[in-house]
This record gives structure tokens, C-alpha cells and sequence, in this order.
């Protein structure tokens, strides 16, 4: 799928299911991305890692120790059942059940007392030419536990997976909060994965436009506008809910914590600040593909001009001579016709040499 198409999909989902139905309804807005649903509970500590995963959650979490932190993970939300028997697990909030369902939120943050609401979407390359994708991930933040909920299911925190596992760093003897902030930090690094692709593609069509601008070239260009206004959609609310996470009254984030968070929210800058760069100079290409082929429009017009003006006095002399009338002197003359194609040359040549004299062509 062209890139320009991935991201018109992502920008628009049908929430006309939706119609009508109170508030706090679960329907799944979006697209099926897979069977069944996975679900992964990790629980860890200093010493114990124990990791269990099911494709059904047939009850509550067992209770844990204080010293323990518990990371439920789901792959898949559009099993409407299963999301529901989470959230009364846990007690959650019947709108923070029906935003999980609806894969169209935009990054927000929302405080409960209890536990902290979190919305922020991944972003991925997919192909050679880098057709944006994106997943819209839910987080959890309670007291010692963190659920995450994933649109498809890629494998995004993989790699904190891993850390937590091998037991290196600080994760195992870190809270829950420092739990949310490594998972929005592996998401906010792929952010820089994809600009790179992004500027890949910036860089190989301004080559192409400076050489041979095309049809094509226009569509490239229209596509990556695309691209960047859905990646832009995607990250800027993204540092109001860094900024609310670091708020002295959101009582689940940690004081020491918070200084990881506003790393997290210098790379975020980065990150918009990037595709601002990268929207200004699509712009600019733009600008330039115009002149481009106006400029070209112009010299094709020019030559036709110079040649147009050449057979001006060629074809006044073509009609004076194709008169025919009987008393024209040259008409019976043996040279005549010679006479009047040399002519025809000469008066040729002399524009010629007047043009190129003044660079017109």
C-alpha cells in the first residue's frame, strides 16, 4: 500500500457504530487485526521474574507483595469481552474501558486517584519506501501494576521485556512507574527510526527533482506531505501528556521518575521539532517542482517562439511569390527560384546568429 494511502486510513476510522449509544458503550472502533487476543502477565521483583502468557483471562491477578510489580500486557483489543473482564478486574472507569476500544484517541492523559489513563501511539516503517504505520498503545498506571493495550500486537516493548528479564539496568528494583516511562521511552525512540526512513525518502526524491522532475515526483511529493501531517497528528499531543506525568500532584509518578520522564519530553521535542524541519522543506520541494516545470513550460515555449519567428519573413516571402501574377518579373526569370530559396537561408541565418547573440537561445 502507498504510503499516502497507510496514512489516510490511520487519520480516518469509522466511529459510526458508535451512533447513538450512551456513553461508556464498549464497541470496537477500528480494524480486526487479528484471531484472538493474547495476554502476557509479567511479574518481577529484585530476585523472581515470572512470566505467563493465555489467550483468555479466566480471573483476576493473584495479589502481590508490595516489593512486586505486575505488567499485564494485551495484544489485540477488539475482543470486547475480554477488555470488559479487565477492567472489572481492576476496577477501571467504563469511559476508560470504551477509549481502549476505540483505536482513534488522540495522545492524552487522564487521573483518576487510583490509576493514570495513558494514550500514545506507536509508529512504524513498513516496506522499502517506508509506509507509515500506526497502533494506538493504552497504559495503566496503578499502584504496582501497569496494563498495556495494543491496537495490533507488533511486539513494540519487546525489548523491555527483555531488560526486565535479563535483569540488568534498574528495572527489577523500580516501581511501576519507572515501568511506564521505559515503555513510553521504546516507543518515543522508534519515533527517531522513523524519521530517519522519512529523511531517506526526502533526500532520494530532492535528487530526483533536481534532476527530472515528473507526474510521479508530484505524487511523492503529495504522499510525504500526507505522511508528516498523520505523524505530526500522532506525536505533538504527545508532550502534553509528558508534561502532565511530570506534575507534582499525579501522585503514581515517582519524584525520580520524573527526571527520566523529562527525557523522554526533550526527545519529544526533537521528535516535532524534526518533522517541522521535514514539513518546510516538502514545502519547499513543492515550490520548487512548480518552477521546475514552469521553468521547463517556458524554455519549450521559447524555442517555439525563436522558430515561429524565423518563418515569419520566410513564409511573407513564400506568399509574395505564390501570387502568381503575370506581369512579376521574377516568375520568368531562369534564377528565380534559386534566387529566392537562398534568400529564404539568408534571411534564416541572419536570425539565427541575431539570437544566439543575444542569448535567447
Amino acid at each position: 500500500m502507498a504510503p499516502e494511502g497507510r496514512a489516510k486510513m490511520g487519520m480516518i476510522k469509522k466511529r459510526s457504530v458508535k451512533a447513538g449509544l450512551p456513553p461508556g458503550s464498549y464497541v470496537h472502533v477500528g480494524e480486526k487485526q487479528g484471531e484472538n487476543a493474547t495476554v502476557t502477565v509479567v511479574r518481577y521483583n529484585e530476585s523472581t521474574y515470572v512470566e505467563e502468557v493465555t489467550k483468555d483471562l479466566a480471573g483476576c491477578i493473584p495479589a502481590q507483595d508490595e516489593t512486586s510489580v505486575v505488567w499485564m500486557n494485551v495484544d489485540l483489543v477488539h475482543q470486547v469481552d475480554l477488555i470488559a473482564r479487565i477492567g472489572e478486574c481492576f476496577g477501571l472507569h467504563p469511559l476508560v474501558i470504551e477509549d481502549i476500544l476505540n483505536t482513534d484517541q488522540r495522545p492524552k492523559i487522564e487521573d483518576f486517584g487510583d490509576y493514570i489513563y495513558i494514550v500514545f501511539r506507536f509508529l512504524s516503517c513498513n516496506g522499502s519506501s517506508c509506509s507509515v504505520e500506526s497502533e494506538q498503545i493504552s497504559l495503566i498506571l496503578g499502584a504496582g501494576y501497569v496494563i498495556s493495550f495494543q491496537e495490533r500486537g507488533l511486539g513494540v516493548f519487546g525489548k523491555v521485556r527483555e531488560r526486565i528479564k535479563s535483569g540488568k539496568g534498574r528495572m527489577r528494583s523500580s516501581g511501576a512507574d519507572y515501568l511506564a516511562y521505559s515503555l513510553l521511552d521504546a516507543v518515543v525512540d522508534d519515533y527517531f527510526i522513523v524519521l530517519e526512513r522519512l529523511g531517506e525518502r526526502i533526500e532520494t526524491l530532492e535528487d530526483g527533482l533536481v534532476a527530472n522532475p515528473r507526474a510521479a515526483t508530484l505524487h511523492s511529493i503529495h504522499g510525504l506531505k500526507r505522511d508528516l501531517v498523520f505523524l505530526r497528528r500522532s506525536v505533538w499531543p504527545l508532550r502534553e501528556v509528558l508534561n502532565g506525568l511530570q506534575r507534582e500532584d499525579c501522585s503514581q509518578i515517582g519524584k525520580m521518575t520524573r527526571v527520566y520522564l523529562r527525557d523522554v519530553y526533550d526527545h519529544t521535542i526533537h521528535v516535532i521539532d524534526t518533522l517541522e524541519t521535514f514539513r518546510d522543506t516538502i514545502s519547499g520541494m513543492l515550490d520548487i517542482y512548480l518552477s521546475s516545470i514552469s521553468n521547463r513550460l517556458n524554455e519549450v515555449m521559447k524555442v517555439l517562439t525563436v522558430i515561429s519567428t524565423i518563418f515569419i519573413p520566410l513564409t511573407f516571402i513564400a506568399g509574395v511569390y505564390g501570387m502568381n501574377f503575370r506581369h512579376m518579373p521574377e516568375l520568368e526569370w531562369k534564377f528565380g527560384y534559386p534566387a529566392v530559396i537562398a534568400l529564404m537561408l539568408g534571411v534564416a541565418l541572419v536570425m539565427v546568429m541575431f539570437f544566439r547573440r543575444k542569448k535567447w537561445f
